[in-house]
């Protein structure tokens, strides 16, 4: 039975794609480029901001740089406007707190936008939450370098921890790591492409996860 449980945020917790969407295309916008459907984004996202920005305007275009910091300074003022928390998570991190379970976040999305998410619709219900920052030396994921790094601030053992994640990426950090992995299947993946990535464990609601926890 899992003691901590350490989720992605984008397509696990909270579904961003709608503000995602928004801001990739007012960048691309704000440059005279060609705009990005919903679905394309979806695709698009999972190895962090400057990956999804490469993929939306083509690998070593000369505005990358400008696109990108368009792209965050409008995020990180429209990132919860139409950003939503699936059904059942509040209800789900309450429960795990009310075991004593240790729940936290660990994520590809900047850092600025993960902390500022959390705080907004998790306040009190999660020990810590952090993003991608390599500027720091701390690769992202797949490696398992964040997900170390919260393990050791909440004293995780690898047996008693698994991570949370709705997409291959989310496998690969756990399987890096040596943590068991549930995947979801309410995310921006796919239960078929899930399974074809290597899932073997899969949830349809959150409430399955307790399941897998610490009475």
């Amino acid at each position: 039975m899992y003691r901590t449980v350490i989720f992605d945020l984008d397509g696990t917790l909270l579904d961003t794609l709608d503000d995602l969407t928004d801001a990739v295309n007012h960048a691309l916008s704000a440059f005279g480029l060609p705009l990005r459907t919903k679905e394309e984004v979806r695709v698009f996202v999972g190895n962090g901001i400057a990956n999804l920005i490469k993929r939306a305007i083509g690998y070593e275009h000369p505005k990358f740089e400008e696109v990108l910091q368009e792209f965050r300074v409008f995020y990180g003022e429209h990132c919860k406007d139409k950003t939503k928390e699936y059904a059942g998570i509040t209800p789900l991190l309450k429960e795990l707190k009310a075991r004593g379970v240790k729940t936290a976040v660990v994520s590809n999305k900047a850092d600025f936008a993960v902390k500022k998410l959390a705080a907004e619709y998790f306040p009190d219900l999660l020990e810590t939450a952090v993003g991608e920052n390599e500027a720091a030396g701390i690769a992202k994921k797949p490696a398992p370098d964040s997900l170390f790094a919260v393990m050791k601030q909440l004293n995780a053992e690898n047996a008693t921890t698994v991570y949370v994640g709705d997409s291959e990426v989310d496998i690969q950090t756990a399987n890096n790591a040596g943590v068991a992995c549930i995947s979801v299947v309410w995310g921006f993946k796919d239960e078929r492409f899930l399974k074809e990535n290597g899932a073997k464990t899969l949830v349809s609601a959150p409430e399955e996860i307790l399941g897998f926890c610490e009475v």
